[in-house]
């Protein structure tokens, strides 16, 4: 299984450290944030798969963070786990209401850490990012970062395989060439539109016939993937 990567964002080293630790001997890829401000950057430009998110940190509050997170089309359905002292009735319903996928009171235990963000990764995972994902014979393993038409495999460049990956697991909508931007480079890097359209073209050169076709051109838009004509 690909190792996830887990974004921490805590005001208190220590705390990040201890969390850090647990998470590494779990398997998991470790980033770290001391404050909202550094831990939005990292998350637009790195796209972790989940966030433990300190609630009282000077400046910009975890929650307020969450709340942000939610709101913002491209990290919507990050999830969050968060940390915090307050473990009254209500709190809890505030943060689950700002957009929490679940809520660990301190102190807490690393092997309990680990068990809820098993538990919170298996919950919103969605189809196709640990499963193989096949159309009309092109499949994709993200497992052992594989790409095959009919069994045989197929070389990719590794924006050209995000690129594929993101399309296979959102089919049928159109997406802006900034919107892909967003999804696939990270909205911190700073590369022109007009990239997208030389990838797109690769991409489909690597493909062939027929199954460059998979990837339409939506005028006035930017891109589908879609099987139907």
């Amino acid at each position: 299984m690909t190792a996830k990567t887990i974004l921490i964002v805590d005001d208190e080293a220590p705390i990040r450290e201890m969390i850090a630790v647990a998470l590494e001997m779990a398997d998991y890829r470790v980033i770290e944030a001391d404050n909202a401000q550094a831990a939005h950057a990292i998350v637009v430009d790195r796209q972790p798969d989940l966030v433990l998110l300190d609630w009282m940190m000077p400046g910009t509050s975890g929650i307020e963070l969450a709340r942000r997170l939610k709101r913002e089309e491209s990290t919507a359905e990050l999830p969050i786990i968060l940390l915090t002292a307050k473990g009254e009735e209500d709190n809890k319903i505030q943060g689950l209401e700002a957009g929490a996928d679940d809520y660990i009171t301190k102190p807490f235990s690393p092997r309990e850490l680990v068990a809820r963000l098993k538990a919170v990764l298996r919950r919103t995972t969605p189809h196709g990012v640990e499963e193989a994902v096949q159309v009309e014979g092109l499949r994709l393993d993200p497992v052992s970062h594989r790409v095959s038409i009919d069994g045989q495999p197929l070389e990719v460049g590794p924006t050209e395989y995000r690129l594929l990956q993101f399309f296979m697991t959102h089919q049928e909508r159109a997406y802006t060439r900034g919107q892909l931007l967003d999804q696939v480079w990270g909205g911190n890097v700073y590369v022109e539109e007009r990239t997208v359209d030389v990838h797109i073209r690769r991409l489909r050169k690597a493909l062939g016939e027929p199954h460059q076709q998979l990837i339409q051109t939506v005028r006035g838009t930017g891109y589908r993937f879609s099987a139907k004509a």
